[in-house]
């Protein structure tokens, strides 16, 4: 039986009516109803063309032929659950691990990244035996009640909400709108001393450190690319603590950084965290996520005495997928990709900050890469209304963008990693008649000198020198030596 086409005004009464009212769609005012996508591009019912800025998860482009494939040639053979010996799972295991420092080399498989960062939350605890998680400000990892308490994103929504007890939230490493900016002289200590701190103060109120959890590149929180050196000097405060170091990749693995395979990898060859988390972007738009630890956690897990079971996670047609995701990573560079189309995004978007004053800074690695718009680049005040004009306006020019951030005030471009240079030409010129537009009818202009570094005397660094660019500021947390590059899964 074939799935009827509705009208569009019919799909939206249909969704008011039997769909949970929280449940909420892009650009809400005038949603797109898409049918089918390709690549890098959408399409709606009328065949109008949509170019997709947005979907980390189609991570190799959307229906790719390769991945299809798999899926649907394992289905026609086997779909069961783990408790079979399967090859795809253990194959795919192997893969995974491949990709990883030595000592990650346990897998579980799941559904979602809330799965993932759920059970990531169940190892520390057990492995522990203490409860207490520090999380980051503006923090997001996950929908179900486990990940709300340790996601500020969501939590601050709430009236009322009552921050749990056992929850400790650090400051977010932002080097442009937090307390130490690009000019201090040491961010990464100072950041890390935070975390210190609420160790400290959790010890003296006796509780004891399960984990700290963070992104590795803050997503929601405004794609917050942390200073260099940060997370190895937070992970001797957790450790020292009794902790574990739990890294969140669901939203920025599998070499969207361009310069690593995991955003992780940034922070340098001598940062390995206890936990990795994965999700999004590992099945291409299938539900599968994972989470990867070390042996010894594993055991203590075992230990506790409790089975652990997933009726879905890992199964053969996920396994087959997930391969193929990397198989077509590898094939087509999409890496090197993300790395060679990021930096061009990159240069081109720091002509735009040098052209626009609502540009106030231009951070990213890869194909992660975030434009903060401000008012005023001195009081850092946020342009969130312009903002939205932006992304409603470059949907009328059928580039799908969306904003984030505690301001809602940040253009996330986290595009399907087959984005090209092309794309990139045609997002940027829009952006620029866009705001162009924007700052005139708001009555803005650029000073003749304008001090965009917030005090700050350091040289620009230019675009071309690593795959991590922090507009007006040296952080050389994305930069890597041609030796430990890792182009390939």
């Amino acid at each position: 039986m074939e799935t009827k086409i509705f009208d569009k005004k019919k799909t939206i009464d249909l969704r008011k009516k039997h769909i949970g009212p929280s449940c909420k769609v892009f650009f809400s005012h005038d949603p797109i109803k898409i049918v089918r996508a390709k690549g890098q591009y959408m399409y709606d019912e009328n065949g109008n063309q949509y170019l997709d800025c947005i979907n980390n998860v189609a991570h190799v482009g959307h229906s790719h032929p390769i991945v299809v494939k798999a899926g649907a040639k394992q289905m026609e053979l086997l779909n069961t659950n783990s408790r079979f010996l399967h090859d795809n799972l253990v194959q795919y295991a192997q893969r995974l691990q491949a990709t990883l420092p030595e000592k990650l080399s346990v897998c579980y498989f799941v559904n979602s990244g809330s799965e993932a960062n759920d059970l990531a939350l169940r190892l520390a605890w057990q492995y522990t035996g203490h409860k207490d998680i520090i999380t980051l400000e503006n923090a997001y990892h996950g929908h179900v009640s486990s990940l709300i308490n340790i996601s500020p994103y969501k939590f601050h929504q709430l009236s009322n909400a009552e921050q749990s007890k056992s929850v400790h939230v650090a400051l977010s490493p932002d080097v442009y709108r937090g307390i130490y900016k690009k000019d201090h002289p040491d961010p990464a200590t100072a950041y890390a001393d935070d975390v210190k701190n609420l160790i400290h103060k959790a010890h003296e109120n006796g509780h004891k450190i399960a984990a700290f959890i963070a992104e590795s590149l803050q997503s929601c929180g405004g794609q917050v690319i942390p200073p260099a050196g940060y997370f190895q000097k937070v992970a001797q405060h957790v450790h020292k603590a009794g902790g574990l170091f739990i890294a969140d990749e669901v939203q920025v693995g599998f070499g969207r950084v361009g310069t690593h395979f995991w955003a992780f990898q940034l922070q340098g060859e001598d940062f390995v965290p206890d936990i990795v988390t994965m999700g999004k972007p590992i099945g291409n738009g299938h539900p599968i996520s994972c989470v990867v630890t070390t042996r010894e956690i594993a055991e203590a897990f075992r230990n506790s005495g409790m089975e652990y079971f997933n009726t879905f996670g890992g199964n053969p047609v996920s396994c087959a997928i997930g391969l193929a995701v990397l198989d077509v990573i590898e094939k087509e560079d999409l890496q090197g990709n993300a790395l060679r189309v990021g930096r061009y995004l990159m240069q081109l978007l720091e002509q735009l900050k040098e052209k626009h004053p609502l540009v106030g800074d231009i951070r990213g690695c890869g194909l992660f890469v975030g434009v903060e718009l401000v008012r005023d680049r001195v009081k850092l005040t946020p342009a969130t209304a312009e903002c939205q004009d932006i992304i409603y306006k470059l949907k009328e020019q059928h580039i799908l963008l969306s904003a984030d951030g505690p301001h809602r005030n940040v253009l996330k471009l986290k595009p399907p990693m087959c984005f090209s240079e092309e794309d990139v030409d045609l997002v940027v010129e829009k952006i620029d008649q866009i705001l162009t537009d924007v700052e005139k009818v708001i009555g803005l202009q650029l000073p003749s000198t304008v001090n965009t570094d917030n005090g700050s005397n350091k040289r620009k660094v230019s675009s071309e020198e690593n795959g991590h660019h922090h507009s007006n500021g040296i952080d050389h947390s994305c930069e890597m030596s041609q030796q430990n590059k890792r182009l390939r899964p």
